[in-house]
């Protein structure tokens, strides 16, 4: 069962797999964003947010090798069937049709249609673009096409060409200095800790635990076979694939700080990009950037909605492959509809409950050797973990929901636990459930102990 050594050409086609799973083009505005929120301080913005953008994400794949999981449903799998189909179902209508998979539309359109159309005619603009984009979406998903792929493994570089062609530019021709541009408030005082929140937008840690399995299979083909080498490849090729992705989100963010020097504060990272890129590369360069990135985003699009439905079917076989891409792609075209702007803002309550419990269960998972994966642990870290995340998301939703008299009750409760303030009012409980799992996990042991004795043979 040993496994045999890959070579670096084999590292780098895992490298590239992990960063294609972990990068779209999507991506691009947060930290583009988090960059104008910052200003002068997005360096403890910058590694908060590659805590949760970065390492958290190679947490998850990890946490899929060490567990031989065959997906987001094994993960959950020490809970119960019931936990793991509902966290499941949970993770795959986040990152696919009620948020995910609408921005990979919003996003193309936001940055590559947009600008060259007038205002009033902004929504019927969308409504087309939307349709146009989800239903090439559902025909190549349909058919399984491979047309897209390939295609896109040709334009992906180019895409970021283009990007390092526009840091390039806007380094040597800086529109400001990023250590003296203004931060907002929640910035100001707190810049470490909202980088960190920040994150969660670019929904990363659930696409590792919702796809990771594709990366894990792909190991155990080129010949590791035991999980601990699975596991030291993942890692490896990890750390290269994902220092990639921290550069570029680094240069993102140091770039979205630099452009207050001559932009005001955007009302979302896709209108800051556009802002950018028509600045440093003309209208020419707006549109062949906005036409590769439609191509990025129809190919995320495509694999999102597959993954949907392939999941669905295998957990609601009652259910054809063919209607569940049906159903999400026809539910992503409806909530791209609502805007990239309101999908974000409700995006982040659900963000703030799932993050937290993804973040636990990646940890778990990941150090479930020391407690040989023992429910008990899952449950009172999870229990404890999952309270205080709901009073989160409460509060995080838009004023409807949280200025109401139900948002205020909760945010009374929420405003007693630690760290709440932080908007991480979970860690607290969260270590506290740890402690009270783990308690219980090596008391058995010590109890069986106790008996052992009257148990022995007395020939020993």
């Amino acid at each position: 069962m040993s496994s045999r050594k890959l070579t670096w050409r084999e590292y780098f086609v895992v490298a590239s797999l992990l960063f294609g799973l972990f990068f779209g083009a999507g991506n691009l505005i947060f930290p583009l964003h988090l960059g104008q929120l910052a200003g002068g301080h997005w360096e403890p913005a910058a590694l908060g947010f590659l805590v949760t953008g970065v390492l958290l994400p190679l947490l998850s794949v990890m946490a899929i090798a060490v567990t031989r999981a065959e997906g987001v449903f094994d993960v959950g799998r020490p809970l119960g069937v019931g936990f793991a189909l509902t966290f499941m179902v949970l993770i795959h209508a986040t990152i696919g049709p009620l948020f995910g998979t609408p921005r990979t539309a919003t996003v193309s359109f936001t940055v590559g249609v947009a600008p060259f159309v007038p205002a009033q005619y902004q929504q019927v603009a969308l409504f087309v673009f939307s349709l146009v984009f989800f239903g090439l979406a559902f025909a190549f998903s349909y058919h399984e096409n491979n047309i897209l792929a390939n295609v896109g493994k040709v334009l992906n570089p180019m895409f970021l060409a283009l990007l390092f062609l526009m840091f390039l530019v806007a380094f040597l021709m800086p529109m400001g200095n990023p250590l003296s541009a203004p931060a907002t408030a929640a910035y100001t005082h707190g810049a470490l800790t909202n980088g960190f929140l920040e994150g969660y937008n670019t929904m990363d840690a659930l696409a590792g635990l919702a796809f990771g399995v594709t990366v894990v299979t792909a190991v155990r083909q080129m010949g590791q076979r035991r999980s601990r080498d699975v596991s030291k490849v993942v890692a490896k090729a990890g750390v290269l694939a994902m220092s990639g992705v921290g550069l570029i989100y680094l240069l993102l963010i140091v770039a979205g700080a630099m452009s207050l020097g001559h932009f005001k504060l955007s009302a979302d990272g896709g209108v800051a990009f556009t802002q950018i890129v028509h600045y440093y590369g003309g209208a020419f360069g707006q549109a062949a950037l906005a036409v590769l990135i439609t191509v990025t985003c129809l190919t995320t699009a495509v694999g999102l909605v597959a993954a949907f439905a392939q999941d669905f079917h295998k957990h609601f076989p009652k259910v054809s492959y063919h209607m569940w891409l049906f159903l999400t792609t026809l539910a992503s075209f409806v909530v791209a509809n609502f805007g990239l702007e309101q999908i974000i803002a409700w995006s982040t309550p659900m963000l703030m409950f799932l993050y937290p419990l993804s973040m636990v269960l990646i940890l778990l998972s990941v150090c479930s050797n020391f407690f040989q994966r023992d429910g008990r642990v899952y449950f009172f870290v999870v229990l404890f973990t999952v309270v205080p995340a709901l009073g989160d998301m409460v509060v995080a939703f838009p004023k409807v929901v949280s200025a109401s008299a139900f948002g205020q009750t909760i945010a009374a409760w929420r405003a007693a636990l630690p760290l709440a303030n932080m908007g991480l009012s979970w860690v607290v409980p969260a270590l506290v459930g740890l402690v009270i799992g783990l308690a219980w996990h090596y008391a058995k042991p010590m109890r069986q102990l106790a008996v052992e004795p009257a148990r022995l043979d007395p020939k020993e």
